[in-house]
């Protein structure tokens, strides 16, 4: 123990010295900060690389690795009785460690701290709404003042990190509105917009600097990003990613396009160079996400790398990957940033991965590619109205990591019966390059999820990424908005409203496919009419908020689920609830008649509820940033029915990222096996796992306490078909 000391104190100091960003500094950063003994910030350190120097767990022992500890987040000492009423649901956190104690949030966002060794309750919080999906918590401190901040839905808190009181002197007595900052000069009221922040921001000083994630309907919020005093909660800066009137980037869409229109939007979470001052962050696709008629242009800032200075909020520079985005390929992950050796000189550099699986490496200082980057013709064969941009990016490296289109090569291989089943879905939609435009005939896309994913990617201090992903194959298809077939003197009914808002992923039938969208053709036996009419009004883990419908047209919805009407619930008249849904008023939003809307969007499964895609599913690389060349890919996950029939390691969908350690050991979990893995940095050889009581849909932290080294992962399942948990579970090496 004593040796194991000595060890954490000198690469503390070199590296706390030596490296912040993942490179050298004029100044060192605040020692709380540094990833080892704590794991301070989400994604490890403010560069977001998941990297920490411990190596008290090695290939060698990782074998050893028990349970050290389980946390049941529905379990409280505060709390008079244990909760069991509120529904599981999923745990996307990455939790913090700070000075030996663990902050984390649970399924309903309630904020918790424990005892990083024990796990044992210190405080929990609990705020007066519910939430549904929480990825982190900040730090923050400046002598004994030490706060954690975190959101639920469109609250921003402050919480006392000794205490789990709120900080009243921050807001609203210890509460900031999302929404605040983004009401400027657009004609939607913005107090009826959803706005919730999934991931955390980053803490600058005493700015904290956050995104949000808002609506992918035509009604959505703006994506700006703000800045707030982490003392008073003071609004201090707004950059406007749909740009205003004079701003850079105004004329890359059509005139006045902020006042009506959303998205491009910071979802996945940011990073920050402590030294230069200056946040990174990607931006989403603007809204609506597969049909833009009414948005011509490249539409900056959507699906961009972005630089701003962290203290005024001023532009530094941006990168878009994709122009004038059509198929919801959103940047799903926090950037990385790290040193490369680049023709023989070192080089801060800004890493990207993408959901349709490519990987930009960017100058830190300029936003410029440090590999070449070709802009080829793609197609522009759009729907009525749509104008497609003529061109798209194509990085030389590295190579993409997922597959770009869905091929003959690509029909499931896994039994005769599944290639017939997938044959048939191919033959029908597929698609001959990866930008073909949505059409009424529908294609088969990648990219509207992964590739890469939510819970990120680690790179280790030679500058080699571990990024996980998916292969994904999608069908679009999309039909001329129903609703612009109406006047305001007709309404819609709940049949004819679910077919609109709802029949694309759950069915026709109601019957969802089993895993990404649920069966809820028995709603009524197992959903109360409150909690469907909140998650309606609010949006769930994956389902999209349903704001922009009217109270009577989500009770029309909701009527038809419940009690199985099939004639029409007619609305006499010219109803003014109705105005907003139907008729003239689409016009304002839209700008004319002839958008289109999804009619089909769903994940390619074959016949027994499988991947409909050759393997892998499921994958993690190792990339050389400095060359941009691949030393390793490996499936990652199991479906072990599949193993035993004789059929290779296929790997699942991967929902959480890793962590790589200082004894070369990345940690993984996030896959449908429910199991939580070592892998072997060099050759990406499985050398550790273990069977959790649930799926851990996030990402895994270390840290160390009493000279003992930690692994932790909340494991909580709850989705895509899994049984439920409620746990954070710690690993150790026995004493």
């Amino acid at each position: 123990m004593f040796k194991n000391s000595i060890r954490y104190i000198l690469l503390s100091i070199v590296f706390v010295t030596l490296f912040s960003c993942g490179g050298p500094t004029s100044k060192s950063i605040p020692s709380i900060y540094a990833t080892g003994k704590n794991f301070p910030v989400y994604g490890g350190d403010k560069a977001g690389n998941r990297y920490s120097p411990l190596d008290q767990i090695t290939k060698e022992n990782v074998n050893r690795l028990e349970v050290a500890w389980m946390y049941d987040t529905r379990q409280s000492v505060t709390d008079t009785t244990k909760d069991n009423t509120r529904r599981p649901r999923l745990i996307e956190c990455q939790p913090i460690v700070v000075d030996g104690i663990l902050y984390g949030t649970t399924a309903d966002l309630r904020l918790f701290a424990l005892n990083a060794a024990t796990g044992e309750e210190i405080w929990k919080f609990s705020p007066d709404d519910v939430g549904y999906i929480n990825r982190g918590v900040m730090y923050w401190e400046d002598g004994g003042d030490k706060r954690i901040f975190y959101t639920v839905e469109s609250n921003l808190y402050a919480v006392d990190a000794k205490t789990g009181k709120l900080k009243s002197s921050f807001g609203a007595n210890g509460i900031v509105d999302l929404r605040e900052g983004l009401d400027d000069g657009i004609t939607n009221d913005v107090n009826k917009l959803r706005v919730r922040a999934t991931s955390p921001g980053v803490i600058y000083n005493n700015t904290l600097v956050i995104g949000s994630a808002v609506s992918e309907s035509g009604d959505a919020a703006p994506g700006s990003i703000r800045a707030f005093n982490v003392i008073t909660g003071e609004l201090e800066w707004v950059f406007h990613t749909i740009p205003h009137p004079g701003e850079e980037g105004y004329e890359t869409w059509p005139p006045n396009a902020y006042q009506q229109h959303g998205g491009a939007n910071n979802w996945s979470g940011m990073v920050l160079d402590e030294q230069e001052g200056v946040v990174f962050f990607g931006t989403g696709s603007p809204s609506g996400d597969y049909y833009g008629g009414n948005r011509d242009g490249k539409n900056l800032f959507s699906d961009c790398v972005v630089a701003l200075n962290a203290e005024d909020g001023s532009l530094k520079w941006y990168f878009q990957t994709v122009h004038h985005d059509l198929w919801d390929r959103d940047i799903p992950q926090p950037p990385s940033l790290t040193t490369i050796t680049k023709d023989g000189k070192k080089l801060k550099v800004v890493v990207q991965a993408t959901k349709d699986g490519l990987v930009y490496v960017l100058d830190q200082e300029s936003g410029v590619s440090v590999f070449p980057i070709e802009e080829r013709a793609v197609p522009t064969n759009g729907l009525p109205g749509e104008h497609p941009w003529p061109t798209q990016k194509y990085p030389e490296k590295p190579l993409p990591f997922s597959r770009q289109m869905y091929t003959e090569d690509d029909i499931s291989n896994i039994s005769p019966e599944a290639e017939a089943y997938t044959r048939k879905i191919f033959e029908r939609y597929r698609t001959d390059n990866k930008w073909a435009p949505p059409s009424l005939k529908g294609i088969l896309s990648f990219g509207i999820s992964g590739g890469a994913e939510w819970g990120g990617n680690a790179i280790d201090r030679d500058g080699i990424l571990y990024q996980p992903s998916n292969d994904n194959p999608w069908i679009l298809a999309m039909e001329k908005n129903p609703k612009l077939d109406q006047t305001k003197e007709k309404a819609f009914s709940g049949q004819e409203l679910y077919a609109m808002n709802c029949a694309s992923c759950h069915g026709s039938d109601k019957k969802g496919n089993g895993r990404d969208f649920p069966d809820i053709s028995n709603v009524k036996d197992n959903y109360p009419q409150k909690d469907l009419a909140s998650l309606l009004l609010n949006g769930g883990v994956r389902m999209p908020s349903f704001g922009h419908l009217t109270d009577i047209e989500r009770n029309l919805i909701m009527d038809y689920l419940y009690r199985e009407q099939t004639e029409p619930e007619v609305v006499r008249g010219a109803h003014s609830d109705l105005n907003s849904a139907v008729g003239e008023s689409d016009k304002d939003i839209f700008g004319f008649e002839g958008v289109y809307d999804v009619k089909l969007r769903t994940k390619v499964y074959d016949e027994q509820g499988y991947p409909g895609i050759k393997p892998p599913w499921g994958t993690v690389s190792a990339i050389d940033i400095s060359s941009g060349e691949y030393l390793w890919k490996v499936p990652v996950g199991e479906f072990p029915e599949l193993t035993e029939r004789g059929i290779p390691i296929t790997g699942t969908e991967i929902y959480g990222g890793p962590i790589v350690t200082g004894s070369d050991l990345i940690f993984i979990a996030g896959t449908r096996d429910e199991r939580i893995r070592a892998l072997d940095k060099t050759t990406g050889k499985v050398v550790w796992e273990h069977q959790l009581p649930a799926a851990g849909f996030a990402t895994p932290i270390t840290y160390e306490v009493n000279d003992k080294q930690y692994i932790v992962i909340a494991a909580a399942g709850g989705t895509r078909g899994l049984k439920p948990g409620d746990n954070y579970i710690a690993f150790a090496l026995p004493d």
